[in-house]
């Protein structure tokens, strides 16, 4: 495994989101794009970036054919990186929180949010995916999500391929608009995710103050496979690139084999 993995560079591009100004946010994360061009494999953006997290969702929503993803992928091309994060998209006549996986070449794959926060009745105004994403880098198996997926360990579960002989993922990458109240959960999940899979975790966080008054301390961060940070950021705009070394995951999972005692199970949609 480690012999096709690469180092992996990823930067986390943790910015306050413009409320409900797609054209402000499209110049402010693309100026942070742009700055990183050949210094990083993959950029990753907060949840909803060209929006926040908003349930007005009729006057925010991009469309597949739109400008936002047009726009995300002359972003990828320029910078010559992969670029994640999440988008709220229409689709006829609903709404969902997709994240893109979109590469410099202009192809792209996508993940729509399975777990709908309902305490700001998200589950009301957007439906809900329930295919989980696994898309590859440099050699590295990924899987992308968005906030409150965070949660949800079962859905997270990386699990071994005897058949195939690898694992889901290498790396679990959760974009959000996790307000401060929260935070003490925000980093302590990402631990948990990061040590029971045996996987390089990311999470990328917004700062600031949304159009719904709540508050985002950021506190974005890259941890390795036993939940110990190698970057975490602050409270406020900040960009990060951080290095994932694959010869050590590797040598991890042989040196501490939990997934061979993990317990089976299919998830239903």
């Amino acid at each position: 495994m480690a012999a096709t993995m690469q180092p992996l560079r990823i930067s986390l591009l943790q910015g306050a989101t413009r409320w409900h100004d797609a054209a402000a946010n499209r110049a402010c994360y693309g100026a942070l794009a742009r700055s990183l061009k050949g210094q990083s494999d993959l950029l990753v953006l907060p949840e909803t970036f060209l929006s926040g997290f908003t349930n007005e969702t009729l006057g925010n929503a991009e469309t597949m054919d739109g400008e936002g993803l047009r726009w995300l992928r002359d972003l990828a091309r320029e910078s010559g990186a992969t670029i994640t994060g999440s988008l709220v998209m229409r689709e006829g006549d609903r709404c969902v929180n997709r994240l893109i996986w979109m590469r410099p070449d202009g192809t792209f794959a996508q993940y729509d949010k399975r777990h709908l926060f309902r305490m700001a009745k998200e589950h009301e105004r957007y439906a809900g995916g329930n295919e989980r994403l696994t898309v590859e880098l440099n050699g590295w198996r990924i899987c992308p999500q968005v906030c409150y997926d965070l949660r949800f360990p079962v859905w997270l579960r990386n699990r071994y391929d005897r058949t195939a002989n690898r694992f889901d993922y290498d790396l679990l990458i959760f974009v959000a608009n996790w307000p401060s109240a929260r935070r003490h959960a925000w980093r302590t999940l990402l631990q948990a995710r990061a040590i029971e899979n045996l996987s390089y975790c990311v999470g990328v966080n917004r700062v600031g103050v949304d159009g719904n008054d709540l508050h985002y301390s950021g506190d974005s961060a890259a941890l390795d496979f036993l939940g110990q940070p190698l970057v975490e950021l602050g409270a406020q705009e900040q960009v990060v690139t951080v290095t994932l070394d694959p010869a050590a995951l590797v040598a991890h999972r042989e040196r501490f084999p939990a997934w061979m005692d993990a317990d089976e199970f299919v998830i239903t949609p």
